[in-house]
């Protein structure tokens, strides 16, 4: 085996601050409806999700070896390949956060040694069937199965408990939200931490000291786990406040059917090697407990920004990628080259964030500018819902005036009528 080289020892520590980045970006997956709601102060709920990040880290490694063996044929990889696909994702997480936007950590790695692997070695070095199957079909099931079970979920929480004291009922479910939350996180270190694994692994398989189909080393599954796991402790509070209150606005009952749900989805995804994105599983159980509840809003134009992320962020990180990948591919300068724009570009867009600070004391916080009227659907979805048991609904001829008995002279009202 070769010794351990310089850009081979760049690309782990860049490989743990895309880790980093991912635990501070998915903060909000495990964590946003339990601060939303007030089960966890915020400070408490992302260190726990923390540790249990760290503790789900050594539980499998089947999305790991996903990455490292499936997605694209290690004999043509070269560390400055993973190095240019980690500069690809990292970017895609900075930026995405910047704007509070819960889009996949786990896409943009796809992304980028997507990008990265075709810009080096050809479309033919991407294995097309491992892509589809474990990559882009749970992209699009993971949220809709999310969704829909949350949904129902919330239905059966509501209805189970209708005949419950309302304070009981909701001091309950927050601490059902507090288990919860801590199932999703563990559930987020089985599947994020396991990605960086897998990449680590990959470029010690391509800078040769690791044999091919190798399975983590011990040292590279600490490693992981740690950086998520201080990531997840700063907390991504911009990505927390749009989770929390930027989608709908949850109670209990929603938050913990929500995160029971995303967590079931996770690691059902986990245990048979799917490379899922957990931000997708939970935005979908959010939105689905927000249509759950009677009266409940899903705030679709934050909804639509969010899915034009996800729709961009493998052709995103893809182009970046490819681009740093041409660049490392002058030698050694242009490696220097794409490292120095990656730490300026990091350090310009945390600087870009100061101007308006979103942190643990805020993070709750709702600006009332970003309500709006119940869009298409939402409206649609409280027509067909029958109201609750004891509801007084407006009477419509209660708005057309009567004739008083003192005036003989009144003409006779006219019949109601309803206006379609």
């Amino acid at each position: 085996m070769e010794s351990f080289s310089l850009i081979l020892a760049i690309v782990v520590v860049t490989a743990l601050a895309f880790d980093f980045t991912n635990g501070f970006h998915d903060t909000a997956n495990a964590m946003a409806t339990t601060i939303s709601t007030g089960a966890l102060k915020p400070k408490v709920a992302v260190a726990m999700s923390a540790v249990l990040n760290l503790v789900g880290a050594f539980l499998s490694v089947e999305v790991a070896n996903t990455i490292s063996k499936g997605l694209v044929d290690e004999s043509g990889i070269r560390p400055e390949v993973i190095f240019a696909a980690l500069v690809g994702a990292i970017l895609w997480n900075l930026l995405t956060w910047l704007v509070g936007l819960p889009s996949s950590s786990s896409h943009a790695l796809m992304g980028g040694l997507i990008g990265a692997t075709v810009a080096s070695a050809g479309l033919g070095a991407v294995h097309g069937d491992v892509l589809v199957t474990k990559v882009l079909i749970p992209a699009i099931a993971a949220p809709l199965v999310a969704g829909i079970a949350a949904m129902f979920a919330t239905r059966l929480t509501y209805r189970l408990g209708r005949k419950a004291e309302t304070n009981a009922s909701a001091k309950g479910y927050r601490a059902g939200q507090i288990a919860s939350a801590g199932l999703v996180s563990l559930a987020h270190g089985t599947n994020d931490a396991q990605k960086t694994m897998g990449i680590i692994t990959l470029a010690l398989v391509a800078g040769g000291t690791l044999a091919p189909d190798s399975d983590p080393p011990l040292w590279v599954i600490l490693s992981a786990g740690v950086a998520i796991a201080l990531g997840t402790y700063l907390g991504g509070w911009r990505i927390i406040r749009t989770m929390g209150k930027g989608l709908t606005d949850l109670q209990p009952q929603q938050g913990f059917a929500a995160q029971t749900s995303a967590a079931t989805v996770i690691l059902a995804s986990s245990h048979l090697g799917f490379s899922l994105s957990t931000t997708h599983s939970v935005s979908g159980s959010v939105m689905g407990a927000g249509l759950g509840r009677k009266g409940g809003v899903v705030r679709w134009s934050t909804a639509t920004r969010m899915f034009v992320a996800w729709g961009l962020t493998l052709p995103a990180a893809a182009l970046v990628a490819a681009l740093a990948e041409w660049v490392c591919g002058f030698g050694d300068w242009g490696t220097a080259l794409v490292a120095v724009f990656l730490i300026a570009s990091s350090a310009a867009i945390w600087k870009i964030s100061r101007r308006e600070v979103v942190d643990h004391t805020n993070v709750n916080d709702h600006d009332g500018a970003d309500e709006e009227p119940a869009g298409v659907v939402t409206t649609a979805m409280a027509a067909v819902t029958p109201p609750p048991a004891g509801t007084v609904t407006e009477d419509l001829s209660a708005t057309i005036p009567a004739p008083t008995p003192t005036d003989p002279a009144a003409p006779a009202a006219p019949p109601a009528t309803t206006t379609v």
